[in-house]
């Protein structure tokens, strides 16, 4: 089976590794701080805090702003169930926006009518690696006094107007899971340029507590420290920082043979027309973490299936988070105010892509795609 993503790992990883877990610190060590730097410095920001992983980041994003309990928070349906969650975590409402067919991205007219008296931050999500709207929804935030956030976990070393993703939200998240980008097993980061929003990400990471361990550590270190806020315990690891430094040196590699794995599938499926290739918009740089097709005139689950029987690993991203049980219960949410996200998740299927993925391999996948259509309009 070819899957549908996959980590590089490679010997300059495990020896990185072995290097940080022989050290005296291995726990939110000197290492952690030094994969902030280097994260900052690549996005082109003045701070990142890194965390236990993506869904952390978004948690502890949405609780440094410090909303009124109950705030209303717009955000996509289409995507992971933790950009949503995490706005449950913290006592506030997500309200959903229908989404855009070409990008999958959240609808900016569809957030401008649905802001209210309630409305108190939009969450954009870069959905498969093609940033947001996020100058649109700087206008939007800007006229209404709302904060914005960015799920760019999908999108590490993606641009917008030329700026990397990261760079324009107040707050932006990454993701460092294996299929992601870069990974440090499960990891993440939120960046910003808010030198108080920072500190106080630092804190909620580590229970609130107003000291690390490093500072107390030593003869002058000092034992006593206090919670100055309600936080959680999701501290890094500094073999996993070990690691996330590794990956980030290889990361323009990643992105660049993403890109040609991109352009080979664009190329190799134009002229199928029950397939319809994702676009790139002229003012992004596409980072490619899905590459997802919409599938025209044949059934989308019979063409997983067939695929998976293939030994080709396909994925459906994603199921409408207002489909889950969890969500119907609690907000009685109709599909059909958003006959955009229904429409492309009846159609949407994830062909393989990763860095990994060898040139057989996709010409493997493509001929298999052929094959396949060709099976269900015969």
């Amino acid at each position: 089976m070819i899957p549908y993503s996959h980590q590089w790992i490679d010997k300059d990883d495990l020896r990185a590794v072995a290097d940080a877990l022989q050290d005296e610190w291995i726990t939110t060590g000197p290492r952690v701080g030094e994969f902030e730097n280097r994260i900052a410095e690549y996005i082109g920001c003045r701070h990142a805090v890194a965390v236990n992983s993506g869904t952390s980041a978004l948690d502890i994003a949405v609780q440094s702003l410090y909303l009124p309990r109950g705030s209303e928070i717009i955000t996509t349906p289409f995507t992971f169930v933790a950009t949503s969650n995490a706005i449950l975590y913290n006592g506030h409402r997500p309200v959903f926006a229908d989404i855009e067919e070409d990008t999958r991205n959240i609808d900016p007219d569809a957030v401008r009518r649905l802001v209210g008296p309630r409305t108190r931050a939009i969450i954009g999500m870069d959905f498969a690696g093609h940033p947001c709207e996020l100058g649109v929804f700087r206008e939007i935030a800007d006229e209404h006094g709302l904060a914005l956030l960015d799920d760019g976990c999908h999108a590490l070393g993606a641009t917008y107007q030329g700026k990397r993703v990261g760079t324009q939200a107040d707050l932006t998240l990454f993701s460092f899971h294996p299929v992601k980008h870069i990974t440090t097993g499960e990891g993440g980061a939120v960046v910003t340029n808010d030198g108080a929003l920072a500190e106080r990400l630092r804190l909620l990471r580590s229970h609130g507590i107003d000291r690390t361990a490093m500072e107390r550590a030593g003869g002058k270190g000092g034992w006593a420290y206090d919670q100055v806020l309600l936080g959680r315990n999701y501290r890094l690891t500094d073999f996993q920082a070990a690691l996330g430094m590794s990956q980030l040196r290889k990361l323009d590699g990643f992105l660049e043979r993403r890109d040609e794995i991109a352009r080979r599938y664009q190329e190799a499926l134009a002229d199928i027309p029950s397939i319809r290739t994702p676009v790139v918009r002229g003012h992004v740089r596409h980072a490619w973490h899905l590459y997802t097709v919409l599938l025209e005139g044949i059934d989308r689950d019979r063409f997983y299936s067939g695929m998976r029987n293939r030994g080709m690993g396909v994925n459906v991203h994603y199921i409408p988070i207002y489909h889950f049980a969890y969500y119907r219960k609690r907000f009685r949410i109709s599909p059909k105010k958003f006959p955009v996200a229904e429409s492309v998740f009846r159609r949407i299927i994830t062909l393989p892509l990763y860095p990994g993925l060898t040139d057989r391999e996709l010409e493997q996948v493509i001929m298999a795609t052929r094959n396949q259509v060709r099976e269900q309009e015969s």
